[in-house]
Parts: C-alpha cells; structure tokens; sequence
C-alpha cells in the first residue's frame, strides 16, 4: 500500500508535527548522521536509554546536548570520570546543623534528559549505581525512595578505540540500555557543509545556542503513551520473540539477548512505525530496529570473534534463518 495514500486509524498529526520539529532543530546544527538522530527521537518515543558510540569528534555529545535543547525539560550532564564516586551522580546524605537532620541533596541524574559522557570512563562501583535509576527510574537512599520524574532518559556516549583509563561496561549495564547506535564518519559531501558552517559561524562555538525548544516534557509524555498503544499483531510478538530466542540457541554466540531485549524490539518498532505515518506495526520495523537492539546485548563465542564476525553480522544471519511473517 502506498504511505501517501494510507489513512491511520488513530490521529497521529501532533506526533508527526513534533518528530519533525525535534529533527529540523537539530539539523540546524548538525549535518546528516540523520540515522542517530532518528534513532535518539526513536528512544525518547520509545521511553527508553541510548548508548551511542563512536570515534571523538562525530557529533555524539552534541547531538545529545541538541535533543535536550528541543525539549522543555530539565537537562543535566555528567562527565564520567575515573574518579566519579556513586554519590556524584546520586547524590547523598548531608547533615544539616540548624535542623539537626540529615537531609538528601539529589545528584545531577534528577533530571529529564540525562547526557553522560564517556560512560566507560567510570569504575564499576559507579556504573552499579545507574542500575536502579535508568531500570527503574527511582533511587534508594538510606533506605528511602526518591522517584525522579518523567519524562527521564539517559544518553551515553562512549569511544570505542581508547583503552586507556577506561572500564568495560558490565552485561547488566548495557541490558539496561534500549539499543546502542554506532555513529560512523560523515560523507565527504556532508563534511565539506560542516566546514562551511563552522566558517559561517566564524568560529563562533555557540552552535547549540540556535536550537530553539519545540516540544515540552508532558508533551513528551503523551506522545510515548500514543506510542505505547500502536498496534501489534500477534503473528509479530511471535517473530519477535522467535529472533530474540534464536540469539540463544546460536552456536557462534556465547551470550543471547534477554527478554527484556524483546520488549525493547517490540517498543522500538512501534515507535519506528507512528514516525514512518503507521499506527500498526510491519515485519520491516522489525527488522530495521532489530540489529541496535541486539548488537550490545549478545556476546559472540571466541571462535567468531576471532574469524572476525561482527554482532551485526550474526544478527543479520538469525534475521535470513527466520522466516518472516505474512
């Protein structure tokens, strides 16, 4: 069926108006990686986290940085650092001398948009403090529990060539995430306009200064609520679980995906379906989402490692051996 001549049942104008904005504000600043910034509003709809990785200087941090500029809604950054402790980012238990009382001071992760940069720079006790927080959006403190408010989402940012001074993020943390995007280099045609922009803005640093904020946090809200209710047929849940539970049973993988890693799939494809003009989902949404969901969540067995044989590689043999329903 043609998309332009598809009439959806549910009335998905103010999604589209606001998806659309999000991606013009942000294009104002950053030229084409338009599969990152989809995927970033992908996880926002989707109420999710995203980890996004990439060599330095491709616009990861900043393409966070604009998304949290289009939306009115607290935003804070954390620069992780060997150093970082728990209470860094949580906060903690100061004693106040007038009340003779401890009393919470929250860290930077209350907020709606979290940007944590260089997540793999931190030790392991302080990647354990985001378990609860980004699972269960709540934090335990001295046996009391802070409940942060919506929307909240974590995007992380990460090199994946520097080893010096930094900590491999353990299974539990990355299960945590909705998908990992791989940020590569921009085409020539795309650098050659980065370069022309910065020469227009003479040097001007200020670039996240033009986005301006399009959509508000219970806006945001509604939208995920919209999200959540898109249809999807029984015969898909099956698919999806069907690719999921293939990643087990796989000989060249060591790790499989969890069922939360099906949820994750099931979310992301609704969410890609209303930003493509659909309130149902398709097997191709599926198949679009599946490899940023999968590719940071499995472990590959050492043979296929040493073959060379990347996540996406195996994800996409699983995605040939499932048939794909009618």
């Amino acid at each position: 069926m043609d998309i332009n001549t598809f009439v959806p049942r549910t009335d998905l104008a103010d999604l589209h108006n606001a998806v659309n904005a999000i991606r013009n504000e942000i294009g104002k600043v950053i030229v084409g990686q338009h599969q990152m910034v989809d995927l970033l509003i992908t996880g926002l709809l989707a109420n999710g986290h995203v980890l996004v990785e990439g060599v330095p200087g491709v616009a990861k941090t900043l393409a966070a940085k604009l998304l949290a500029g289009t939306i009115d809604a607290k935003f804070s950054r954390i620069q992780f650092t060997p150093d970082l402790m728990p209470a860094d980012v949580l906060g903690t238990s100061i004693f106040n001398p007038q009340s003779k009382e401890f009393e919470y001071k929250k860290g930077p992760v209350f907020g709606n948009i979290i940007l944590i940069d260089e997540i793999n720079r931190a030790p392991a006790k302080t990647q354990a403090a985001l378990f609860e927080v980004m699972e269960e959006r709540q934090i335990t403190n001295d046996g009391v529990t802070h409940i942060l408010d919506s929307p909240f989402m974590v995007v992380a940012t990460q090199n994946p060539i520097e080893q010096e001074g930094t900590y491999r993020l353990p299974e539990a943390q990355l299960d945590r995430f909705l998908f990992k995007v791989d940020v590569k280099y921009p085409a020539l045609q795309d650098e050659i306009a980065i370069l022309q922009a910065a020469n227009a803005r003479g040097g001007d640093h200020s670039a996240v200064e033009q986005v301006t904020t399009v959509v508000t946090a219970t806006t945001v809200i509604r939208l995920q609520q919209q999200v959540r209710g898109i249809l999807m047929e029984e015969k898909l849940l099956h698919y999806v679980a069907t690719l999921v539970n293939e990643t087990r049973n796989n000989p060249g993988i060591y790790l499989g995906a969890s069922p939360r890693a099906s949820v994750a799939v099931m979310n992301c494809a609704k969410a890609v379906a209303v930003m493509n003009g659909r309130d149902f989902v398709t097997p191709d949404d599926v198949v679009y989402i599946l490899p940023h969901v999968l590719r940071h969540r499995i472990i590959l067995t050492p043979e296929r490692e040493m073959e060379g044989i990347s996540p996406d590689e195996v994800i996409a043999e699983i995605l040939k051996a499932v048939e794909v329903p009618r």
